[in-house]
């Protein structure tokens, strides 16, 4: 087992896209154990060869059936005990949604978590995904099992995770059953780990293109390392990357010592 982990996350808004924006030499510089992707949209044989098989790392797809959208990945410089994609629910295991990872010290759930839509029109589909997660994984709580969930979560938590509370409480991201999703996922026994470390405003993970909000700073907090209770002497940090561009997204990271 590794004395210790460095783990990133990162909505990449298209793997093909960012491979073009300084993707590679990014990892290069920071030689993560594990990387976690989500919003990859492609299958593996639509990606060049020198990211379909990263150097140093072997490398997990999980891709949404539909072409073009969704999807998670994973490169990992540890090979996990076991793998595989989704949790046993087709309506939501065929969007490309869910990877995880048995690592032995912690299973790993790399997810990309559904948008409720600017119409709101997927909310409810959002919340049930939400809820059959959250009650898939309980059993593996239960056993003892310690668990590393990761990705684009889509709903900010508190009002200290986005610029603007007041007005985007009526919007898909900070709707108050979305918010309490998170309330549950903590009361399962999860950690929000970043904020071990940050329990100031202004750190965000997400920014509107349209409005070249990132340039104002005016973000949201939607991608997250949940760890559960048990690791929670292991964290040594947990972090945000908002100098890396390239995505609507910044990585996210933890880091864990043993």
């Amino acid at each position: 087992m590794a004395e210790s982990w460095s783990m990133v996350s990162w909505n990449v808004n298209g793997l093909r896209a960012i491979y073009k924006k300084g993707f590679i030499p990014f990892i290069e510089q920071n030689q993560f154990d594990v990387i976690c992707l989500q919003e990859i949209k492609a299958r593996p044989p639509q990606l060049p060869k020198d990211i379909l098989t990263l150097q140093g790392y072997q490398s997990y797809f999980c891709p949404g059936q539909r072409a073009g959208y969704s999807g998670v990945a994973v490169y990992s410089k540890v090979e996990p005990i076991d793998s595989g994609n989704g949790f046993g629910l087709e309506r939501f295991d065929r969007e490309g949604r869910v990877l995880w990872m048995d690592f032995g010290p912690f299973i790993l759930f790399n997810t990309y978590m559904p948008n409720g839509g600017r119409d709101k029109v997927r909310v409810d589909y959002k919340l049930d995904f939400y809820y059959s997660f959250l009650d898939y994984i309980k059993p593996v709580i239960s056993e003892g099992k310690e668990i590393i969930i990761t990705g684009d979560i889509n709903t900010a938590h508190k009002a200290i995770d986005l610029a603007r509370p007041q007005q985007n409480k009526n919007n898909t991201g900070f709707l108050p059953e979305e918010r309490e999703w998170i309330d549950r996922l903590l009361e399962a026994g999860f950690i929000d780990t970043f904020r071990l470390y940050n329990d100031g405003g202004g750190h965000y993970s997400w920014w509107d293109y349209k409005t070249r909000a990132r340039e104002r700073n005016v973000g949201w907090r939607i991608d997250y390392f949940f760890a559960s209770q048990g690791l929670k002497d292991k964290i040594s940090d947990a972090f945000i990357m908002p100098q890396v561009t390239g995505s609507d997204h910044c990585p996210v990271g933890l880091k864990l010592s043993w």
